[in-house]
C-alpha cells in the first residue's frame, strides 16, 4: 500500500481516482509516499526516506523546496493549466474593474445609506468621479504565452481589444491555440511602448523577479494599467507605487495584496482569488492525483518542476532511476546491468538542468544486490524498481 499525504484539502475529484486497494489517503503519515498540496508551506518540513513525490494541485510551487526535493530525488509536479479558465475570467475583470473605477463606486455607493429618497439624487450628482474609459479598440499587452496568457489574449480579442503578446519560450501548443489577429513580438519593449493595459503572467523566479520595475514603467504610456494575476513579486512595489503617485500608472490590479499596496488610491488589491473556483480546484486535483499514480505505478514524468518529463513502456522490469546530470553516469549503469548479466531492452534518458532521469526496460531479475550497485554509482540518487 502506498501512502498519500494531503497537507490541505483536496477535491474529491482528484482523491477519488486513486485505487483504495493500493493507496491510502490522509492528512498524516509519519512517512507518506507521495504528498499532495496546495499552498501549504512545505520549506521548513523534513522529508522520509519513503517520499516518492510531491504534486501541487496548482501551477506555482513557490511553497515548495523544489531544489532540496531535487536533491534528495523527490519529483515535484504542478498543473499547469488546469486553472487557467478560472484565472483568465478573473484577469477579464481586473480589465474592467482598472477601467470603470467599478469597486470605488460600489464602496462610494455604500456610503449612501440611510439617506431615503434623495439617494437617486445623489447617485446621479456623484457618479463622475467614477468614470472610466470601455476597453473595445484599447491594446492589451500579454506578458507571458502559456496556457492563462493564450486564453486572456484570445479573451480580449473577443471583446474587441487589440493584442501584443511576448513570450520568448512560446510552445507550439501555445502558438496553435493563439488567436491569429494577436500579434506576437519578438521583443518585449514593443508591448511596454504599445499596450494601454499590461497583463504578466509568466513564473516567478530569479530571472523574473521584478519584471515591471521602474525602467520598464518607465518605457510604457502614459496611463498605461497593470494586471498582475501571477506573482506579487513580478512586479517591484516601490516602482508601481511611485508610477500610481505620479499618475504614470493609472491602475495597478494585484491578486496578491501586500500590506505596502493595500489602501493605495488606484490599486485593486484583491486576495487571491484567481485559482479559487470549483471547478478549478477540481481540475487541479484530478490532474495532480493522475501525475502521481502515473509515476508511482510507471515511472512516467509529466509536469514535474524539478526532473524532466519523461514516459516509456516496458514489457520486462523496468528500473527508474534518477541521476546527476553529468558525463559517464550512463555507461556506469549498463556496465553495471551488464556485469550483473541483465540485458536491456530499451532505454530513455532525460535531463533537466542539473538532473536526470533514466528508465530502463531490463531483461532479468533486478535483485536487491543489483540495485545496491546502482546506488552505490556516483551521483545516482534514488534508484526505483517497477
Amino acid at each position: 500500500m502506498y501512502n498519500i499525504m494531503t497537507l490541505n484539502k483536496i477535491s474529491a475529484y482528484g482523491t477519488d481516482n486513486f485505487d483504495k486497494s493500493k493507496y491510502n489517503i490522509a492528512d498524516s503519515f509519519e512517512n507518506p509516499d507521495a504528498i499532495m498540496v496546495r499552498s501549504g508551506d512545505m520549506h521548513s518540513m523534513e522529508f522520509g526516506s519513503n517520499l516518492l513525490a510531491i504534486a501541487r494541485a496548482g501551477a506555482g510551487v513557490n511553497n515548495i523546496p523544489v531544489d532540496k526535493c531535487a536533491e534528495q530525488g523527490i519529483c515535484v509536479f504542478n498543473t499547469p493549466g488546469a486553472n487557467a479558465n478560472a484565472v483568465k475570467e478573473l484577469v477579464v475583470a481586473g480589465l474592467l474593474l482598472s477601467s470603470r473605477k467599478v469597486a470605488d463606486g460600489i464602496a462610494w455607493a455604500q456610503t449612501l445609506k440611510g439617506n431615503g429618497a434623495e439617494v437617486g439624487k445623489m447617485v446621479e450628482k456623484g457618479k463622475g468621479q467614477f468614470v472610466g474609459p470601455e476597453i473595445m479598440g484599447k491594446t492589451l499587452g500579454v506578458i507571458g504565452l502559456g496556457a492563462i496568457g493564450v486564453l486572456v489574449a484570445n479573451a480580449a480579442i473577443a471583446l474587441g481589444m487589440k493584442v501584443i503578446g511576448y513570450d520568448p519560450f512560446l510552445s507550439v501548443k501555445a502558438a496553435l491555440g493563439l488567436n491569429p489577429m494577436a500579434k506576437a513580438v519578438n521583443d518585449v519593449k514593443e508591448v511596454y511602448a504599445g499596450a494601454d493595459y499590461i497583463t504578466i503572467h509568466v513564473p516567478y523566479n530569479a530571472d523574473t523577479k521584478g519584471t515591471i520595475n521602474s525602467d520598464t514603467i518607465a518605457m510604457m504610456k502614459d496611463g498605461v494599467r497593470i494586471l498582475n494575476f501571477a506573482r506579487g513579486e513580478l512586479v517591484d512595489t516601490a516602482s508601481i507605487l511611485s508610477a500610481l503617485e505620479s499618475g504614470k500608472v493609472s491602475a495597478y490590479v494585484v491578486d496578491f495584496p501586500s500590506d505596502e499596496v493595500l489602501g493605495v488610491k488606484n490599486v485593486i488589491a484583491i486576495p487571491h482569488l484567481g485559482a479559487s473556483t470549483p471547478e478549478s480546484e477540481d481540475n487541479c486535483a484530478m490532474m495532480a492525483a493522475l501525475e502521481l499514480i502515473d509515476f508511482i505505478e510507471n515511472g512516467n514524468i509529466r509536469n514535474s518542476v524539478n526532473y524532466p518529463d519523461a514516459e516509456m513502456s516496458a514489457s520486462g522490469t523496468k528500473i527508474c532511476i534518477m541521476h546527476k546530470n553529468i558525463p559517464a553516469v550512463i555507461s556506469h549503469i549498463t556496465t553495471a546491468l551488464g556485469n550483473a548479466g541483465i540485458n536491456i531492452e530499451n532505454m530513455l534518458n532525460k535531463s533537466k538542468k542539473d538532473y536526470a532521469y533514466t528508465m530502463i526496460d531490463a531483461a532479468g531479475a533486478i535483485t536487491d544486490e543489483i540495485v545496491s550497485k546502482l546506488t552505490a554509482i556516483d551521483n545516482i540518487i534514488k534508484v526505483r524498481v517497477i
